[in-house]
């Protein structure tokens, strides 16, 4: 399937976009008596997303684990864990959530100081309870990726964020709650399997999966000093920093930065996801039209695919969706989802097809801009005919060895001196897996 454009946030920021996923469906369960029970996507999911005793208080705190169905995790998984644990509620409200996740660990030998590991951040799947990774599983695209890093001796911890699977709504593309989740995620994976993954950490993200890393990345040494972070590895970068008047900024096509112009299908999640978050009081329906209910129906139900047929079904754009009361339910969004500053404490590998029609490829030249002018340690590799999906993969030529390089305790290298404004979205070459 060829997936489209589609751009959440504004000018300010430099880029956002989301990924691809498979689909699922749900059956919603009630979740907050003042509004609609499926307001949030809950529901279709088994008990085990429901904390079976008080969340604690502390984030990081391991709530509950079973094991996962081993023939359906990627090949070289010796054990899946799904889990349940405690974190801060990245939208500012005082009480903890629980998040679930899940960690593989691969075959082999352990190391004798246990695995190093990977922490996983996935890309857009959809808002319901079912899109969530633990619950839904993998695409063949993320299968082979996880695969490739399990087969290298990493540990694989993947939190499904805040909202997926769990109650409440998904914060979609905002880097608090995804940023808080993940940490915590990886506080209560080592205290759960003390000996047998290491404190030793790269944050790994595609798509909205990259901007959660590059947002992680920013918190973790102001709320979680206790974590050993390493590097960060972001593909099909979908993040926004702060603009800083002296910094580098392509301009973006409207297609990547105008809400009415944007894939109704990613305009549904944003509302759905992203502003419903911000704004519990209100019920997202209030801003929609009569063909935004409908596909609003599709995202409390079921996943990113789903909204994309629906979409095609309808033959509808994203600016028929929404009434006039869309721009007052979107305060805030822009402050929610950009990043304060481009500076992050550890070396970043960015990976970018120049065939990525989906994410463009100005706004991910600005995110790397920022982050060099900001003085990050950058390497951003670039793949000539390669799309968003096909980066993911192929940039693994590039991304373990440079991951492996921090392992060794070596300086990996960087190109920020080098960079240059791409040109035109390129075509796909054929004969690449997942170059759709």
């Amino acid at each position: 399937m060829t997936h489209k454009p589609f751009v959440l946030t504004s000018m300010a920021a430099l880029l956002i976009l989301g990924g691809c996923a498979e689909t699922g469906d749900k059956a919603p369960v009630s979740h907050d008596e003042h509004l609609s029970s499926d307001l949030y996507g809950d529901g279709g999911v088994s008990a085990f997303y429901r904390p079976q005793t008080a969340i604690p208080s502390m984030p990081g705190q391991l709530i509950q684990q079973e094991d996962m169905d081993p023939t359906k995790l990627p090949k070289g998984t010796s054990r899946g864990i799904r889990i349940l644990y405690s974190s801060t509620n990245g939208l500012g409200k005082g009480d903890p959530v629980a998040v679930s996740g899940q960690i593989l660990l691969p075959q082999g030998k352990m190391p004798e100081n246990g695995w190093p590991v990977v922490a996983w951040e996935h890309g857009t799947t959809g808002i319901a309870d079912v899109c969530a990774p633990s619950w839904r599983g993998y695409s063949s695209r993320d299968k082979a990726y996880l695969s490739r890093w399990l087969s290298e001796g990493f540990a694989v911890v993947a939190s499904d964020y805040q909202g997926l699977g769990t109650p409440g709504p998904h914060p979609y593309l905002l880097y608090r709650p995804e940023g808080y989740s993940v940490l915590d995620g990886l506080r209560a994976s080592l205290s759960g399997l003390p000996g047998q993954i290491r404190n030793w950490i790269v944050l790994v993200g595609q798509s909205q999966g990259s901007g959660a890393a590059l947002g992680t990345a920013w918190l973790a040494p102001s709320y979680a000093p206790d974590l050993k972070i390493h590097g960060v590895v972001a593909t099909g970068l979908v993040t926004g920093f702060a603009s800083s008047p002296t910094a580098k900024h392509s301009p973006i096509p409207e297609v990547y930065t105008d809400a009415t112009k944007m894939d109704s299908a990613f305009a549904m999640l944003r509302v759905e996801g992203s502003d419903q978050s911000l704004h519990p009081e209100t019920d997202s329906q209030a801003v929609m039209t009569d063909a935004g209910h409908k596909m609003s129906e599709i995202a409390r139900h079921a996943c990113l695919h789903n909204l994309f047929d629906k979409a095609d079904e309808m033959k509808v754009q994203s600016d028929a969706l929404f009434n006039d009361k869309l721009p007052t339910f979107e305060t805030g969004h822009d402050s929610a989802f950009t990043i304060p500053n481009a500076r992050l404490n550890f070396p970043v590998f960015a990976g970018t097809g120049l065939a990525d029609g989906e994410a463009g490829v100005n706004g991910q030249y600005n995110a790397v801009a920022a982050m060099c002018d900001a003085g990050t340690h950058v390497l951003w590799q670039r793949y000539p005919g390669v799309t968003h999906n096909g980066a993911v993969n192929v940039s693994l030529k590039d991304s373990v060895p440079y991951v492996k390089s921090l392992l060794a305790g070596r300086t990996p290298p960087q190109n920020c001196s080098a960079i240059t404004v791409p040109g035109p979205v390129e075509k796909p070459l054929p004969n690449i897996p997942w170059n759709n």
